[in-house]
């Protein structure tokens, strides 16, 4: 029977079913939601079963679906495997799309450490603010600043970041309590979800305009902050390295109301959780970020 059912078909039916979608699976084998559904109405009426429930919004597998999902999953994934390793880009190979102020500022420091623990991994590591499209098969994980937007990923809260005023312990001096920052050169990241207003908000200020310099990424102010040229507001966790060398401090520790939230979640694949490098990528990440670890 094999040989009487094209190899379009099963591929179409195994990307339907690992998405839920015949719409996804259409974008990911850059085909028509049409064209999807007639190579799995053509592998239905081949092996005479009914392999998915259709409804006007959605489609689900049948037993003899799932049954045959579970075949055609690890075919599949052994065959990306095996094309992997022969194309060079085998297994071990980790590639891994980042929020760019986390991997300037976390990531890159600390990946020396994790290559140091998995010498037999192959890191790649680009940064920019698009998010990773795994449909392309360009990249294994993303670590995304603010809520991924893809469908069928596993997604990894990393944690709470603490977002407070940061500059210069001599510009430090100058500022006692909230309200002295109105005084002071605001820097502002443009694109950070937690901005000047919301913390003059939380400790009971009405929030000036600012005039100030604007960046559009968060490793920019607090470069520009270190640099003594205002106050910044700002992860601790991203500003880590110039806290930990004085280079910022934290001016209103324990006399403000900072804001917590989480900023950045490592997503990847559903298929994909049970790949070596990207276990062992998620449990260390966790690990070092104390976010609760990966199940």
């Amino acid at each position: 029977m094999l040989s009487s059912i094209p190899i379009s078909s099963i591929r179409a039916f195994e990307a339907a079913a690992r998405t839920g979608s015949f719409r996804d699976a259409a974008n990911e084998l850059h085909l028509t939601p049409s064209a999807v559904s007639h190579a799995i109405r053509k592998l239905e009426s081949a092996m005479g079963t009914i392999l998915f429930e259709r409804s006007a919004r959605a489609v689900r597998l049948t037993p003899a679906g799932e049954n045959l999902m579970r075949h055609a999953g690890a075919a599949f994934d052994n065959l990306r495997r095996g094309i992997e390793e022969v194309a060079g880009r085998g297994p071990q190979l980790l590639r891994v799309h980042c929020a760019p102020s986390f991997a300037a500022q976390w990531l890159a420091p600390r990946l020396a450490r994790f290559m140091a623990a998995e010498p037999k991994l192959e890191v790649r590591l680009a940064a920019n603010t698009e998010y990773a499209r795994f449909s392309n098969d360009d990249f294994d994980i993303d670590i995304v600043y603010g809520q991924p937007r893809a469908e069928g990923v596993e997604v990894i809260p990393l944690g709470e970041e603490t977002v407070t005023p940061l500059c210069t312990p001599g510009l430090a001096k100058k500022i006692r309590k909230p309200k002295d920052l109105l005084d002071q050169v605001l820097i502002r990241s443009e694109v950070k979800q937690v901005q000047w207003h919301q913390w003059f908000t939380a400790n009971g200020l009405e929030a000036p305009a600012i005039h100030g310099m604007r960046f559009d990424r968060s490793f920019l102010a607090i470069a520009m902050a270190s640099s003594g040229l205002g106050v910044t507001l700002e992860s601790t966790r991203l500003a880590e390295r110039e806290i930990a060398t004085r280079r910022l401090v934290a001016p209103l520790a324990g006399r403000s109301v900072d804001i917590r939230y989480v900023g950045h979640h490592l997503v990847f694949p559903r298929a994909s959780r049970q790949r070596r490098p990207i276990r062992v990528f998620a449990e260390w990440i966790t690990r070092e970020l104390g976010a609760g670890g990966f199940i």
